[in-house]
């Protein structure tokens, strides 16, 4: 008789923990999945897919405003929240069906419900004890929401994907990517939308034009910022609420979004009683194929708190799936990662920042900033950023970066440069297509003068 009842056990059925599954089935590997929420994951039922259908759904009214320089008439056009939502949710139910039919397609065994270690190779769901040579976590993360009086009247990104209506008024709690994002969606479908950010800019992190351009054009849409402050309490007030931030500034608001981060799901599943080492941020701590403290069990995605990107989780569950079963050692490179911000408009990158950059490397920089096309004849006041960091010595470019229309689509191209150690030279030799905005990439040619230490310009 086989030792275990699976040679796999994942729990979590998000994107990492689906693409390891399903390829180590293929490979002729017994897996059993545990899913104790929606299989899809974060990224398929609340995060990248169903935002990102509202990102398009809100674009189409400043889609409808611009047209009238365009020569075009459009009367009567209002927006139903209602019926984004359901459209949304019969998409995201038809994704969950797929998901499903390519785990079984594959072999797998689905379980629902919640998936708790008892030992290196036994877990406990539903009441009963299953066994594997090999376990997977990849649960994922979750909202984090800090604790200040009336947080319980706080929503997070999960629950604002489903409103019933749309609030005429948001006050929303943080300034990473999931808060300009939802800002940005809230602002173009008519609310009026309120940012609170600790920081003196959004996107801490990003690099620091990127960060005061998205910050500006926010602005001009009509949003607002508190820069510099934190929400010290919430209060429920008729149907509305009262938010009092730590600057002492009182607002009064429909609806209070917290999007000050996530974190990994590691708590109550077992992972310490089963002698798995969480690291200083409550993540699992892997090595570079993905393997935990224990020998036999192994993690990925969100809950290793790497690069929490949903395409590095499929990558790692591809890595781990031929490592594990398919005699073929895969590590995942996690240098040049490109990523995007569906914010309004988007940002997207690759490589590293102009500050990143600076602590390691001599870099000259090439930055421009215009008007597109599209808004010579809108009369949007809306300007597209793009810049690169180049490494003076070697000429290698080690950083591209994007604020504007299209961002994402661009930097996807670019990533592809970074990866094969593109120079700027070879930028410059590289024909442009006209008229676009990507052109401007490769037509940068002037560096940008950065202040010397006595102040004076070079």
């Amino acid at each position: 008789m086989p030792r275990f009842d699976y040679d796999l056990i994942t729990i979590g059925a998000g994107s990492g923990g689906v693409r390891a599954s399903r390829m180590a089935g293929k490979y002729g590997a017994k897996v059993a999945v545990i899913e104790n929420s929606r299989y899809g994951g974060t990224c398929v039922m609340r995060g990248c897919v169903p935002k990102k259908l509202l990102v398009i759904g809100a674009h189409f009214g400043e889609y409808l405003e611009d047209a009238r320089g365009f020569g075009w008439t459009i009367d009567a056009a209002r927006h139903d929240w209602a019926a984004l939502i359901a459209a949304k949710d019969k998409e995201l139910g038809r994704l969950e069906g797929v998901y499903k039919n390519l785990l079984t397609g594959a072999g797998n065994t689905l379980i629902d419900g919640r998936g708790v270690l008892a030992d290196a190779h036994t877990v406990e769901v539903n009441g009963k004890r299953i066994t594997a040579e090999r376990i997977l976590i990849a649960t994922g993360g979750w909202p984090v929401v800090p604790n200040v009086p009336g947080r319980e009247h706080m929503i997070t990104s999960n629950e604002a994907l489903d409103l019933k209506q749309r609030p005429q008024r948001i006050v929303i709690w943080g300034g990473g990517y999931i808060a300009v994002e939802f800002a940005g969606i809230f602002r173009a479908l008519g609310s009026q939308v309120d940012i609170v950010i600790r920081a003196d800019k959004v996107l801490r992190g990003f690099d620091d034009d990127v960060r005061a351009h998205l910050q500006n054009e926010l602005t001009k849409k009509g949003m607002t910022i508190h820069a510099g402050t934190s929400i010290a309490k919430v209060e429920k007030k008729g149907v509305g609420y009262t938010v009092t931030l730590a600057s002492g500034a009182v607002l009064e608001t429909d609806c209070v979004m917290c999007a000050t981060g996530r974190s990994p799901n590691t708590a109550n599943i077992g992972l310490v009683e089963a002698g798995v080492k969480l690291n200083e941020t409550g993540a699992v701590a892997v090595d570079e194929w993905s393997r935990t403290s224990v020998e036999n069990i192994f993690a990925l995605g969100d809950v290793t708190d790497r690069i929490n990107l949903t395409p590095v989780a499929i990558n790692e569950g591809r890595m781990f799936a031929e490592t594990q079963f398919n005699k073929t050692p895969m590590k995942m490179d996690y240098t040049n990662v490109a990523s995007a911000v569906f914010s309004q408009p988007p940002v997207s990158v690759v490589g590293l920042s102009e500050e990143d950059a600076r602590k390691h490397h001599d870099v000259t920089v090439f930055r421009t900033a215009f008007r597109p096309m599209i808004h010579t004849l809108s009369g949007r006041d809306q300007r597209t950023l793009m810049k690169l960091v180049v490494d003076k010595k070697t000429d290698k470019v080690l950083g591209c970066h994007m604020v504007g229309d299209d961002a994402p689509e661009i930097i996807q191209g670019l990533a592809v440069a970074l990866k094969c150690g593109a120079t700027k030279a070879q930028f410059d030799a590289t024909i442009g297509i006209h008229p676009t905005a990507a052109e401007e990439f490769v037509t940068m040619r002037d560096p940008v003068a950065v202040p010397t230490p006595g102040g004076e310009k070079r």
